[in-house]
C-alpha cells in the first residue's frame, strides 16, 4: 500500500531533476544565482524581482517576478519526504476560486497538472475577470507553487519563457525541521544592485 503513496503522492515532471525546478543538491553550484533564502533565482535580462511582503510581520511571502509581459509568483513549502502537497493544494484553490465566483479548470501542463483559472477582480469600482494559471511541482522535502497572470496564460511563447523562468528555480529546502505546508524562509537578497 505505501508504493501507492508514493508512486501518486508527488506531482513533477519526470525529468525534473534535470530540467527543473532544482533541489539546491542539484543545481549548478557556479551559476550566478540571486539568493532568497528558500529559493535561488538565476538572473536573466528581462526579468523584474518583487518581493512581496506581509504587512503585520513584515516578512517575505513570496516572490514576484516580471519577465515576458507576464508575471510569475512562486512559493516554497516545506513537504513531506514520501507525499506531495500539489494535489491538496489543487483542491484547496479551485475551492477558493469557486467561493469566489470564478471559474477553474484542471489540466495538463508542462509542468504536470496545473489549474487555469478565471478570478473575479474588482478594480476602481468596476468587476471583471482575470486569467491565472497555477502550477506546482514537489520536490524532496519541498512543493514549489507558482501563480502565473498576463501574457503566459494565453500566449504560448510567453507561457514556454515563464515555464523555463519556474524550472530554473532552485528551491533551498535546508536541513531544519518544518511541519509541511510551512512556508521556507526568505529573505533579501545580499546585494540588490546585482540583479
Amino acid at each position: 500500500m505505501t508504493d501507492d503513496i508514493e508512486e501518486f503522492g508527488k506531482n513533477a515532471p519526470e525529468d525534473r531533476a534535470v530540467t527543473g525546478p532544482f533541489d539546491e543538491s542539484e543545481a549548478n553550484p557556479v551559476r550566478p544565482y540571486i539568493d532568497l533564502g528558500g529559493i535561488k533565482i538565476l538572473p536573466r535580462e528581462g526579468l523584474n524581482l518583487r518581493l512581496e511582503v506581509e504587512e503585520q510581520t513584515k516578512r517575505i511571502v513570496a516572490v514576484g517576478l516580471d519577465y515576458a509581459e507576464s508575471s510569475l509568483q512562486v512559493q516554497p513549502f516545506a513537504a513531506p519526504r514520501s507525499t506531495g502537497l500539489w494535489a491538496e493544494t489543487r483542491t484547496q484553490i479551485r475551492e477558493q476560486v469557486k467561493q469566489q465566483g470564478g471559474r477553474v479548470e484542471e489540466r495538463e501542463g508542462p509542468l504536470g497538472p496545473e489549474l487555469l483559472a478565471e478570478v473575479p477582480v474588482i478594480a476602481g469600482g468596476e468587476g471583471g475577470m482575470r486569467l491565472a494559471r497555477f502550477v506546482g511541482v514537489d520536490g524532496p522535502r519541498w512543493f514549489l507553487r507558482g501563480v502565473v497572470s498576463g501574457k503566459a496564460t494565453s500566449d504560448l511563447d510567453a507561457a514556454a519563457q515563464i515555464e523555463d523562468l519556474f524550472r530554473s528555480i532552485v528551491v533551498v529546502r535546508g536541513g531544519s525541521p518544518m511541519p509541511p505546508r510551512d512556508l521556507i524562509p526568505l529573505k533579501m537578497p545580499a546585494s540588490p544592485g546585482a540583479a
